[in-house]
């Protein structure tokens, strides 16, 4: 495969000038490792509607399926001439190579980094109906009725399942049961419906929403200072729960190899789609905080921060994936 993958970036390189001049000359795919409609798709398909006077038609693939690793692996054997890229974000790069027994990729590897959109959290949400205003209130109904509660997330591996069970280790409630469903829409449903009083969700405009309108309410989010959408929820932090910083994050990545010309084309044209309010409202209406620096080489930093703190986390509590 590296054999491979050499030899292809030295054909290149012989065309570079004239791959420079007409990168990109067809449609790129974007890989969605998640089914349509859910948080990643509010990063991906804005993004391809921004960069398109510079780069064309991006066209969103969404293939799901095992907590993204389907889509990533897909990714990471795609052709590495810059027109598959991925949309990739805690779950593809940093939870499930760590977590996984007999990892497929390796997302420092297999798969370049071109830029991080932007930073999600996870949040501590629940139902009216549980009677807590508070995450010193939720860990003293905890202790008070121990072993009675459970909590909802998006499913097994997900960013939000490890992000509440940080919480549970770092504030000493690991009794509470995880109940994990089929991603987070259905999670939510039965959350708003007070079928489940307690769940870990990645922050959306949605959850946002329904924290606003009364429905569900946002104890504490997981990011390290608040989100500009909502400044009325406190950090985890600042809640009281020390250390409690998980992040998910939406980037877009290239299989390893790509041309450095295509590499810069598309690092440009998202730079410049960073720059524009109207991207960056929607990023902030739907729960993200846009990233600071978008470049390949902080893209990569990022990733490697990550995967080192994470590292310990999912091995303290014991977390793996067959």
């Amino acid at each position: 495969m590296k054999r491979r993958v050499f030899l292809a970036a030295a054909a290149l390189s012989r065309f570079a000038p004239a791959f420079a001049r007409s990168f990109p000359d067809h449609p790129i795919r974007l890989i969605v490792p998640w089914a349509p409609g859910g948080v990643n798709d509010a990063a991906a398909r804005p993004w391809a509607d921004k960069v398109r006077p510079d780069l064309g038609t991006v066209v969103i693939d969404n293939i799901a399926g095992a907590g993204s690793i389907v889509g990533a692996t897909a990714a990471s054997h795609a052709a590495p001439d810059g027109y598959t890229l991925l949309l990739g974000g805690g779950a593809t790069h940093v939870i499930n190579p760590i977590a996984s027994t007999r990892p497929i990729y390796d997302p420092q590897r297999d798969f370049d980094p071109i830029a991080i959109l932007s930073i999600s959290g996870v949040g501590i949400v629940v139902h009216p109906s549980l009677g807590v205003d508070t995450l010193a209130g939720l860990i003293a109904l905890d202790r008070a009725k121990s072993g009675s509660l459970s909590y909802a997330s998006p499913g097994i591996g997900s960013a939000a399942h490890l992000g509440g069970e940080m919480f549970k280790a770092l504030s000493n409630t690991r009794d509470i049961v995880h109940v994990p469903y089929r991603g987070g829409g259905p999670a939510l449903a039965d959350l708003v419906a007070g079928q489940m009083t307690l769940a870990a969700l990645n922050i959306t405009g949605e959850i946002l929403g329904l924290h606003r309108a009364g429905n569900i309410k946002v104890l504490a989010v997981s990011t390290p200072k608040r989100i500009g959408a909502a400044l009325d929820i406190p950090t985890g932090e600042e809640a009281g729960v020390k250390n409690f910083i998980a992040l998910n994050f939406a980037g877009v990545f290239a299989p390893a190899g790509a041309p450095p010309t295509a590499i810069e084309k598309i690092a440009a044209a998202t730079r410049r789609a960073m720059a524009d309010p109207d991207y960056l409202k929607i990023l902030a209406n739907s729960g993200f905080e846009p990233s600071a620096d978008t470049s390949p080489e902080a893209a990569r930093a990022f990733v490697s921060e990550e995967i080192a703190r994470w590292r310990p986390i999912i091995r303290d509590i014991d977390f793996k994936l067959e």
